[in-house]
This record gives structure tokens, sequence and C-alpha cells, in this order.
């Protein structure tokens, strides 16, 4: 896409927003967001004929959410609208879940054995290992419509014609034109692998919420807060999607796992993790353009020095929890580490590899597969993504104290000199 479309496109956004600022000073007033919560649950009540939200601690997050969004978030109109409407999304998805429970409670006995989740900080080849081992049909992903409306995954050539799954094309075709650098930073598509962001949000308790608006005091709480029932929900949903499939292994990734690796392993504790590793001074940039990104849709213009600052500190404390926990489990059988040269210069051979730590058995159908995507998606297919630290008011050796203990550990190469 040009750069003049894209102009013309933020250009459309502005007269949004200013024609909406013009209702507000000519009086038009609009309830907190704090004044939201009841109303917010009756119409997700209303639309999905059922009242029993599940297990209620979620309210706690949603609350110290909602008082965030309107003591600290600089939402632009069309900022607020977004907002609403996912609050508003994510109360109708527990509705319609815990009905599926209710009417189906044997889902719940199903059995999520040795799942594998991938891991790494962001832009370490953690996004294109999942999209490459999520050809392989013997295993099972968390597609992105399945993550936005969870439910029985239904039968492959059903999909194209499912509402949700018209929802999710729109949705997205939305984001990339909203901002269509985000393709080359972040490749999402509603048939492939997603992120468990969606499994998370629905306890109101992960990094969307804060990456996407300044809400330092959320920030603050969600970085202390038990993830126990956040993660009891993610077992529930990964039940209730792979409930038609129950014996295929789960394939997971997600980077915010690092940060709770500890109720991970409680909740799920057979898992196996695939650790992806690059200097952190690489990605960096990349992580905090990405995250830039998503929160310049909602907010408009960004701090970028103190949203890098935070990231850098909000990953390395993430790192070395997951370090951490991985000495306490002190089972190095259930880690498979993978440098970001392997994921470029012979992905196939490290699928292999991971496969033999895992017992995972590699059938010539998905060879074949594997090899067919990894020949049609060559990297930079989307366009390239370059950013700098200085860019962000870092430098290298800040980059490298703050995350001393990680390249340290794990002998991570520094690729910038």
């Amino acid at each position: 896409m040009t750069t003049a479309t894209a102009r013309k496109e933020r250009l459309a956004l502005r007269l949004y927003n200013g024609a909406q600022g013009m209702l507000t000073a000519l009086g038009r007033k609009r309830p907190r967001f704090r004044d939201l919560e009841e109303p917010l649950h009756a119409a997700a009540c209303k639309a999905v004929g059922f009242d029993d939200f599940g297990d209620p601690t979620y309210r706690r997050a949603l609350r110290v959410l909602l008082r965030s969004y309107d003591d600290e978030a600089r939402l632009t109109p069309f900022g607020r609208m977004m907002v609403e409407q996912m609050l508003g999304g994510i109360l109708r998805n527990r509705l319609l879940c815990q009905k599926a429970w209710t009417e189906n409670a044997s889902i719940l006995k199903n059995e999520i054995h040795r799942p594998i989740f991938i891991l790494g900080l962001p832009r370490t080849g953690t996004t294109a290992l999942h999209h490459l081992l999520g050809q392989d049909p013997t295993l099972q992903v968390l597609e992105y419509w399945l993550a936005a409306a969870p439910k029985p995954r239904p039968p492959r050539e059903t999909w194209e014609k499912h509402p949700d799954f018209k929802r999710a094309v729109r949705d997205l075709k939305t984001t990339y034109w909203l901002d269509p650098s985000l393709k080359a930073i972040h490749l999402m598509t509603a048939e492939g692998p997603e992120e468990c962001r969606h499994l998370l949000s629905q306890s109101f308790t992960d990094d969307t919420f804060d990456c996407n608006a300044t809400i330092p005091s959320y920030s603050s709480w969600y970085e202390a807060c038990d993830m126990r029932p956040t993660y009891a929900q993610h077992k529930r949903l990964l039940q209730l999607i792979g409930s038609n499939t129950p014996e295929k292994r789960w394939l997971l990734k997600y980077p915010v796992h690092m940060r709770n690796l500890r109720t991970v392993l409680a909740t799920y504790p057979d898992a196996c993790f695939v650790y992806c590793h690059r200097d952190p001074a690489k990605v960096l940039p990349s992580l905090c353009s990405l995250v830039t990104g998503w929160r310049a849709i909602v907010e408009g213009a960004v701090d970028r020095p103190t949203l890098a600052r935070w990231q850098m500190n909000v990953w390395a404390a993430g790192m070395e929890h997951a370090l951490d926990a991985r000495r306490a489990l002190n089972d190095e059988s259930r880690f498979f580490d993978l440098a970001f040269s392997e994921t470029v210069t012979d992905p196939i051979g490290a699928v292999k590899r991971i496969y033999a730590r895992f017992d995972v058995p590699l059938t010539p159908e998905a060879e074949r597969r594997l090899d067919a995507w990894r020949q049609e998606n060559p990297r930079g297919k989307h366009g390239e993504h370059h950013y700098t630290l200085e860019e962000f008011g870092l430098t290298r050796a800040m980059v490298y104290d703050r995350y001393a203990r990680y390249l340290e550990h794990f002998n991570v190469p520094r690729e910038i000199s």
C-alpha cells in the first residue's frame, strides 16, 4: 500500500474524531467507563439470552480496567468506541462459553495432554515458527477466528460460511486498513494460528489492554495479580475449542506466558516449551513499534520513549520470571532452546529437532505441508520492518544491562556491535 493511501486512511480517521469532538463540544456527554459495568453486562445478557458469566473473579480486573480508562487513558473518540466494543464482545464471549459448558459439561472432562507452548521475546521468530508448525495436521492450534469467538472447532470446509469467520476477516481487514504497516510486523489471518491473548482477555487480565492504551494503574495491578483464575479459564476454553478433536496435541504461542510460567505449569503440569532466543537489542525496537502502532489507533500520539522504557522493563522481568520458574521445575527435557538464526537458515531442521525432543511424529504429509508453507511464505513477504533503538530513546548499553541475566544464562549472541 502506498504512503498516499495510508495518509488518506488516517485522514478519514481524523475526520471521524473531529466530528465526534464537535458533538462533545456542543454538549454531548459520554458516560464514564466505570458506570458502564452493569450496562455492558446487561447488553451481553440480552444479546446471548443467558446470564451466567461463570467465575466472578474477573469482575475485579474489569473494575480496575474501567477506572484506569476513566482516569488515565488518552482515548480518541474512535478509540473509545473501539474499547467499548471490545469490552462488550469479551462479555458476550464469556456468556457464550459458559452457556456451552452448562449445556454440555462433558467438554470440561477432555484432557489436554502435553501441550507445546512457543515462548520467547516478541519478534524472535515465534510467529513464523507458530505458523510453520501450524501446518501440521496432527496438531491443533488456536485459529484466530476461534480465539476471537470460542466454540467447538467445526469442519474446515464450513469455515468461510460461518458468520464469526466472516467477522474475523472483516476485523483484520479493518486493523490493517487503520495501519497497513502492522501486517509486516505481526501477520494475522482468520484461519491462521493466533496467540492466546483472546483467551486471557476473557478474564480482563492480559497485555492487550495496557499495550493498547495508557493505563498505568491497571498495568501495576495486572503485574501483581493472581493469574490462576485466568489460566483456569484458558484451559476451559481450549477444552471447548478442541472438543471435536480432543485427541490432538495442542500447539500454543504467546510471549506473555513467560511472565506467568509458574501458573502455566500449575495449570498444565506436563506442558512442553519451545524457547526462542534473540538479541533483545535487536527485537525491542520492533516490539516497541508494534505496541506504538496498536496504541496509536486508539490514542493518537504516543510517548515513544516512555513506552519503550516500560516495554524494556516488562519483558526483562518476564524473562527473569521464566528463568526462575524453569530452574525450579528442574526438568530440561521439557524445554527446547531455539536460536533465531536457526529459524531463518534451517526451519525444517529445527522442527525435526523439536519433534524429536517432545515425541511428536513428523508424518510425510506434515513435512510436505510445512515445506510448502515455508516456500510460499519467505521472510519479508508482507514487507520489511526496520526500527532502531535510538528512535525510542534506548541505547544498547541500557538494553544489555537490563537483560544481562538472560543474555548470560542462554549465551545469546549480540547482533548489534
